[in-house]
């Protein structure tokens, strides 16, 4: 193994995800190359539709690649399987967004946290010991109250909890959270933003936080990645990105971010109407339609990520 690889739990290479829709071809994601090293935490920002969740997807070979690799532990996890590929479904896991769907109705809480222990092949006697020390890790101490009760009878902050419990049981290296607190109410928002902070410190874990909120990748991620129709436009250090944002798809994300006080009011970036059917994306900038700056070169040729500061990159044409 390289020394480029040594830290890293999981890496992608080329990673592609094309859909077939109306005859046409949907490029979710597009080629991607990044890494996450063994206890970072990485956030992926971007609008709806740029191809956030479907990433999440692959890297956890819910979804298959139409091209590429993803790498875990130096293994290609496409051609995992029996004994390996089980090991990997311990290893790295999934928060849902939505806790009210990520639920059976039909199951109690111990029924939900019972059945990945069951799947993974823990034995009986391990398991009411695995729930009660989860329960307490989420700050649901109350385990005899929290395990007989069904998912309408909680908070969605608590079910929130329990998935991420549920998450944790297996104790795995790596997690995927795909908005993992967009469906709960502003109030509890921050309490489970701190607990997911304290667990990932406690547990050292690697964890890719999927998002549209600059303000909660701020919050959690040391680094992120910055994605646009499919393609990763920018990659640096989260504060770095924020206060210095190097690619205008980037500019303008931080620029509709709401400050508290009027005079600190940044300029809106004039964003073009999106024209998701105009030109072919493989060719040229995936934002040339909308970008403000947009010259020929634009127009013809794929920027690539190239250092834009230090362990900065952006994909822009712009950046000298």
């Amino acid at each position: 193994m390289d020394a480029m690889t040594d830290t890293a739990l999981v890496e992608a290479r080329g990673l592609t995800k094309h859909f077939q829709s109306g005859g046409a071809t949907v490029r979710a994601v597009d080629g991607l190359d990044f890494r996450i090293d063994r206890g970072e935490t990485v956030g992926l920002l971007g609008e709806s539709g740029s191809g956030k969740t479907t990433t999440g997807r692959l890297l956890l070979r819910l979804t298959p690649p139409s091209a590429g690799e993803i790498r875990f532990g130096g293994a290609d996890v496409a051609t995992m399987s029996g004994p390996a590929l089980k090991r990997f479904r311990t290893r790295a896991q999934l928060v849902f967004q939505n806790p009210f769907d990520a639920l059976n109705p039909r199951f109690t809480m111990r029924q939900s946290l019972a059945e990945p222990l069951i799947n993974a092949g823990v034995p009986r006697s391990e398991r009411a010991e695995r729930m009660d020390a989860v329960l307490r890790q989420v700050h649901l101490p109350d385990a005899a109250g929290v395990l007989a009760n069904y998912p309408h009878q909680m908070s969605g902050g608590q079910l929130q909890r329990v998935v991420l419990a549920r998450a944790l049981i297996l104790r795995p290296d790596f997690i995927v959270a795909d908005e993992p607190v967009s469906m709960l109410d502003v109030s509890v928002r921050a309490g489970i933003l701190n607990l997911m902070r304290d667990v990932r410190d406690e547990m050292g874990l690697a964890a890719i936080y999927i998002s549209h909120d600059v303000t909660l990748v701020r919050y959690v991620c040391v680094r992120t990645l910055v994605m646009y129709r499919g393609r990763i436009v920018e990659d640096g250090p989260t504060e770095d990105v924020v206060r210095h944002p190097r690619h205008p798809y980037t500019q303008a994300l931080i620029a509709a971010v709401p400050v508290p006080r009027v005079e600190q009011n940044r300029a809106a970036i004039p964003l073009k109407p999106a024209r998701h059917g105009s030109g072919d994306l493989a060719v040229g900038c995936g934002f040339r339609d909308r970008c403000p700056y947009a010259f020929e070169r634009c127009f013809a040729e794929k920027p690539e990520l190239r250092p834009a500061g230090a362990g900065h990159l952006a994909a822009c044409h712009l950046d000298p």
